[in-house]
């Protein structure tokens, strides 16, 4: 399943309360293994910490509690709530992300192929109204519309890793964090 625009008008308010910036609402699996998939970020920091994710998902729970609770329940089979930051190769799903991250490389695959090309790998170059600019290597530089893109995330690369990794977490140390104890997100299993 993909974004579902009611979830997303729901839960960006929740969101926006809690002065996040809504990445991704995405409703995926199937009867048995449906999973709700929150993305949500700091503006200052591009991450959530555990009790950011902690907080967003209570607020979702009770709004979606709500809402079924009066019959209005938008997912009527059973779920799995996600609330997670994006990560380091997060998806790119506004269009201020692909400026953002200019100067990364990023992975698009088009809605429907452009010259020949269905997936574009490569640096992105820059935004300027709705297009965007990529540099392709053996292509040189490509410019699509915002609105040609079906999905898109960063690719992981050192440059990407030195430009996202926290200086010091709660008074630790760079060198005393081991890449395993930073959390992306939490879980909720108990909908429905």
């Amino acid at each position: 399943m993909a974004e579902t625009p009611d979830l997303t008008a729901l839960i960006a308010p929740e969101a926006a309360a809690l002065g996040f910036d809504l990445v991704r609402v995405k409703l995926f699996g199937g009867k048995g293994d449906l999973t709700l998939q929150v993305m949500a970020e700091r503006p200052d920091t591009r991450q959530l910490t555990i009790e950011d994710c902690a907080e967003l998902s209570r607020r979702i729970s009770d709004v979606l509690d709500t809402l079924e609770a009066e019959g209005r329940d938008p997912i009527t089979d059973e779920y799995r709530l996600e609330v997670s930051s994006p990560g380091i190769d997060r998806p790119l799903t506004r269009l201020k992300d692909f400026a953002d991250w200019t100067g990364h490389e990023a992975r698009i695959v088009l809605a429907a192929p452009i010259e020949g090309r269905k997936v574009l790998t490569g640096l992105l170059k820059g935004v300027e109204g709705d297009r965007i600019t990529i540099y392709l290597p053996k292509h040189g530089e490509m410019e699509i519309g915002f609105d040609q893109v079906g999905t898109a995330k960063l690719v992981l690369t050192d440059a990407l890793i030195a430009a996202t990794r926290p200086l010091s977490i709660e008074g630790v140390e760079e060198e005393e964090i081991e890449d395993e104890a930073l959390p992306e997100g939490i879980e909720d299993e108990g909908h429905k």
